[in-house]
């Protein structure tokens, strides 16, 4: 783990590169309990042609060290929340989807634990977790696990196990009345606690991870800051950390004993805006001898925030960015191993599919199967390409581009 710091430290370090304009922005959910909405800053896009900065960026990627990081979002094909993930948990698909996070050299996995589970059956979940973890570890992999979620919609019962692709939500864990009560906060206390108990010095987890993207409300801030003082109280050798949507919303949980900072930026409007984070993630990382990871990316995109129309960027390209995200050796997390369509029903509804495997072993993307594998150190991969929408997904792409 690394060494303590303090907000005072944070701070004067984010002052000197500049980390009050700079945000990350997955803006994956338009719907008011969404936190993460903070602004961007947008460089000038450089007038280069696509095919010298194809060019460009293969010479970079191929001359660039191996990143450290190199990781995927997952949630099982056709799980649309992570209580589904558990509650309908299945060994065989686990092991198979993991097993194609291998083929292309990937080293570790972020998903979340859910509360809802817990509270449901924690025996089963506690099994299903040890699953999860030793069948990453025997493929060289390791887990960031999260245990709570900001984003979605309630987590009531139809909520929860909704699966229609159109209708279907995350659903945020705890529930609003829960947040927004600090005298309902005892029992996810002993949710963390459970979980730190059991696998605070667990060297097949890589970091244990309070709560995705707490963003800057009041209440969900607060709700955070107080589970992670729950897992400082509770601390292994185990690194904490938080799914902050941008580097400066780390300093709320410095003084905790963050161990690993994390930000979020899915779809930039050009690589230039990375280049420019990527200087102050490294900056910040430098000054304060801590890790700093860009835990949710997608692909270079500009889809104007707000509207409901169809997007015409609605696939992967994970290529767009994979080797800036390389150049600058930046420990990453891309959104998602699996394909399926978009997490959060309003970019769902506006067409959008990511992922990388089909459940068959067939990829999306084969260039992009190569520009993840390429953070490795080897770029060589044999894979079966598949422009097309999973069946059971149907009902999304008919809604969104029509028959």
């Amino acid at each position: 783990m690394t060494r303590r710091y303090t907000r005072r430290q944070f701070l004067g370090a984010s002052s000197v590169v500049g980390l009050a304009g700079a945000s990350g922005c997955s803006l994956l959910d338009a719907s008011p309990s969404r936190s993460g909405t903070d602004g961007t800053r947008k460089p000038t896009r450089r007038e280069t042609s696509e095919a010298e900065t194809t060019a460009s960026e293969e010479i970079l990627q191929s001359s660039a060290d191996p990143i450290d990081v190199r990781g995927a979002l997952y949630v099982p094909s056709r799980a649309w929340n992570t209580y589904q993930m558990w509650a309908d948990y299945d060994e065989s698909v686990v092991e198979r989807d993991l097993g194609y996070a291998e083929r292309v050299n990937l080293n570790a996995v972020r998903t979340w634990v859910s509360y809802e589970r817990w509270e449901e059956d924690p025996d089963t979940l506690e099994r299903d977790i040890d699953h999860f973890l030793q069948a990453a570890d025997d493929r060289g992999i390791r887990a960031v696990l999260g245990l709570f979620e900001s984003v979605g919609k309630e987590p009531t019962e139809e909520n929860l196990t909704n699966t229609d692709p159109l209708t279907a939500p995350p659903c945020q864990s705890p529930s609003s009345t829960i947040i927004k009560n600090s005298e309902l906060w005892d029992e996810p206390r002993e949710y963390v606690r459970w979980f730190m108990d059991r696998w605070r010095d667990d060297d097949r987890l890589l970091a244990v991870e309070s709560m995705n993207e707490p963003g800057w409300l009041p209440d969900t801030k607060s709700f955070a800051g107080d589970m992670f003082e729950t897992m400082a109280e509770e601390r292994g050798s185990v690194p904490l950390t938080v799914g902050s949507t941008s580097l400066a919303n780390n300093a709320e949980y410095v003084d905790l004993g963050c161990d690993i900072f994390q930000f979020h930026y899915n779809f930039p409007n050009d690589t230039d805006i990375y280049r420019d984070l990527f200087a102050d993630a490294k900056q910040l990382g430098d000054d304060l001898d801590v890790p700093v990871w860009l835990t949710e990316w997608q692909r270079v995109a500009n889809y104007g925030w707000g509207g409901s129309d169809t997007v015409e960027q609605w696939q992967p390209d994970y290529a767009s960015l994979a080797p800036t995200i390389h150049e600058h050796g930046v420990g990453n997390f891309f959104w998602s191993l699996m394909v399926k369509p978009a997490y959060v029903r309003y970019m769902r509804k506006r067409g959008i599919i990511n992922g990388l495997f089909h459940e068959d072993g067939t990829v999306w993307n084969a260039e992009d199967a190569k520009a993840i594998k390429a953070m490795s150190g080897d770029p060589e991969i044999a894979v079966e390409q598949r422009r097309e929408w999973p069946q059971w997904a149907e009902p999304v792409r008919e809604h969104a581009h029509g028959k």
